[in-house]
């Protein structure tokens, strides 16, 4: 039987609820890859850790967030679920990594850089400067072939890839070398207040963002409040019309329907009748979702032992790797 390729993705538990832009560029994407690949997903809270966290609130994050996975469709059974610091093995590679890691290449990353500017040398951690090296670790414990992430993210794996053929090169084969798979542009989810923005879990105001978790009133309402235009013409100009592109997008995705399609259905029938579609077309994807998270939240122990089982199945890939590394860079071994 031919052995399936190993795919590796995760998120951050950084709020309360995902939003439908992770659903769209990521969940909906890893339920249909689930089937095709030896799949590994993790909540990825050690990453949470290089921003501020409540503890109590950090650890309820994570679990939620993980309920929404499997409320998505990522199902335990068919993949690979846990929490990433249920599996020693990444923070340990991550500091093996970091000593071949160039500061000038950690320091070139765009979101440090970013961020760093944002927030000012003294409000930025060492942890977040050394965040792709920690990601890179998480890829690379599993033998990726391919990893699932947004554009945003491709810098990141391209270290990933530089750190295991520099590995390779020094110490011997070790690392597969991973490939990234980067979402198409039209699963790119923006702001509905400010459509120029991607819709994020870290907006100033929630008014543009949609909550998996949201009461089903709250996200209708979010909807028919959604920013357009004057013209009245449901047509897909991203630079000319980015709010009505922006809700186009929306249906395209959570339909599977191409956007002309959507385009000609209410050619005539103004913007009324169009978010009155795409608010129906929302609610029915995400209530049922939000309803299976919900159940799984009222029994956190048995959540729990899901996501300990599947820690246990991932830690036996990652240590394996780990102790292949130790091997190769000198380590003594205990005794």
């Amino acid at each position: 039987m031919t052995q399936k390729a190993r795919l590796y993705s995760g998120m951050q538990p950084s709020a309360d609820s995902l939003q439908i832009g992770n659903y769209i560029g990521a969940l909906l994407q890893w339920r249909d890859m689930q089937d095709t690949y030896d799949a590994f997903f993790s909540v990825v809270d050690l990453h949470a850790l290089t921003q501020p966290n409540d503890p109590a609130e950090l650890r309820e994050k994570t679990r939620r967030t993980a309920a929404q996975y499997i409320a998505a469709g990522i199902e335990p059974s068919r993949s690979t679920l846990y929490v990433q610091s249920h599996v020693r093995a990444h923070a340990e590679l991550a500091w093996i990594l970091s000593t071949i890691t160039g500061f000038g290449e950690a320091g070139r990353m765009t979101q440090f850089k970013d961020k760093s500017q944002r927030y000012g040398a003294d409000a930025t951690s060492v942890g977040l400067f050394t965040y792709p090296v920690l990601m890179a670790a998480d890829i690379l414990l599993y033998q990726t072939h391919v990893v699932p992430v947004g554009d945003d993210q491709k810098q990141h794996v391209e270290l990933t890839r530089d750190l295991a053929e520099r590995f390779n090169a020094r110490y011997g084969e070790t690392f597969r070398v991973p490939e990234p798979v980067i979402q198409a542009e039209t699963a790119r989810i923006y702001d509905l207040q400010n459509p120029s923005a991607k819709m994020s879990k870290s907006a100033e105001s929630h008014a543009g963002v949609l909550w998996l978790l949201d009461d089903v009133d709250v996200t209708a309402k979010k909807i028919m409040r959604a920013v357009t235009d004057n013209d009245g013409v449901v047509a897909y100009d991203r630079e000319g019309k980015p709010g009505v592109s922006n809700l186009l997008t929306i249906y395209a995705a959570l339909t599977g329907r191409q956007i002309p399609s959507i385009e000609d259905e209410y050619a005539g029938r103004g913007y009324g009748d169009f978010k009155k579609g795409l608010r129906d077309v929302v609610v029915a994807e995400f209530e049922p979702v939000r309803a299976r998270a919900l159940e799984l939240l009222d029994d956190p122990a048995e959540l729990d032992r899901v996501l300990a089982v599947n820690a246990e199945k991932a830690a036996a890939v990652a240590d394996e790797t780990l102790s292949t590394v130790y091997d190769r860079v000198g380590l003594l071994r205990r005794a």
